[in-house]
């Protein structure tokens, strides 16, 4: 159990666009807004698991053209995301919103986030802890994800919250932006790397 639950924290620990749009809205927004988008993310991540427990979201992306559609289709939404950050200039923007997010925009940021496909699916298949009695796992597992993955993103969004509230030197901002749009781009990479043969 301690390696899956280490597995845990690095999987969702690292940057992906659930942790940082979450920082992004606590950001832009504040503490309000980004907890009713925090709600979304939670339930999109467990939509997403269960789908991955089911069998569904194999069996919908069992289809190779739909696969491909899907995975270029959220590789492009995530390009995005991570222009949108570098191009920020030089003020903190994870994620740049023209209206107040809420928990709708969370879910539907979930639904088609292939982080949470990739995490949820080598979650589910590797790490056995109980090998005869499958669902006691799936609920052991669950049970696990959601007792890190609340306090982590609590954490990003707290960590969005407090860069609103400094005043950083513009090169320090700028680099922040690159970084972040750098761990973006290798999300897409990693993606991408799923279509070759």
């Amino acid at each position: 159990m301690l390696t899956f639950a280490a597995a845990v924290v690095f999987l969702i620990a690292t940057p992906g666009p659930g942790v940082l749009s979450t920082a992004g809205i606590g950001a832009a927004y504040g503490a309000r807004p980004g907890l009713r988008y925090l709600v979304g993310l939670f339930l999109g991540s467990n939509v997403v698991a269960l789908a991955v427990i089911s069998g569904l979201a194999a069996l919908i992306l069992a289809d190779a053209r739909l696969r491909v559609v899907l995975l270029l289709a959220s590789a492009g939404y995530l390009l995005y995301l991570a222009f949108k950050i570098a191009t920020a200039g030089a003020r903190i923007a994870f994620i740049e919103a023209r209206r107040e997010p809420g928990m709708i925009d969370g879910l539907a940021l979930q639904a088609i986030n292939p982080k949470a496909y990739a995490v949820n699916t080598t979650l589910f298949s590797g790490f056995p802890i109980f090998t005869e009695a499958t669902l006691a796992e799936a609920l052991v597992k669950l049970a696990i994800m959601n007792a890190i993955w609340v306090p982590l993103h609590l954490a990003w969004l707290g960590a969005g919250i407090g860069l609103r509230r400094l005043d950083l030197a513009h090169r320090t901002q700028r680099a922040i932006n690159v970084g972040m749009a750098v761990a973006m781009l290798a999300v897409v990479g990693m993606a991408l790397a799923t279509l070759a043969p």
